[in-house]
């Protein structure tokens, strides 16, 4: 799985951070390595000379092999936390969409390829 790491102009996307968010990526979304073929994060700061409770903003977007794009948004006081809401957001979709190609009863959703 491959993540990209964006930033706007006020926050600086070093090596580190970069690595780090890589890392949180990889081990939330890991169990769906197979469908997963791309993960964009964007960092913004919101009010990037004010000081306010919820300034920063994380989106991703998760590109799965086969199916349109999946992105969510989340907005907290701190990098952290946008980041850790969203992927919480993201896991929680994937299972629902992944969860519903596949029926329990082992039967293949409309338009799904069916193997005998």
């Amino acid at each position: 799985m491959l993540v990209q790491v964006n930033s706007d102009n006020h926050i600086t996307a070093t090596d580190r951070l970069s690595t780090w968010v890589e890392d949180e990526v990889k081990d939330s979304l890991g169990r769906f390595e197979p469908q997963l073929t791309r993960v964009e994060v964007y960092l913004a700061d919101l009010n990037s000379h004010k000081d306010t409770t919820v300034d920063k903003k994380c989106t991703l977007e998760a590109r799965l092999a086969g199916l349109a794009p999946i992105a969510v948004t989340k907005e907290a006081g701190t990098i952290e936390e946008a980041l850790d809401a969203a992927l919480e957001t993201l896991t929680l979709t994937l299972d629902s969409r992944l969860g519903k190609l596949h029926d329990p009863k082992g039967r293949v959703s409309m338009g799904g390829d069916q193997t005998i």
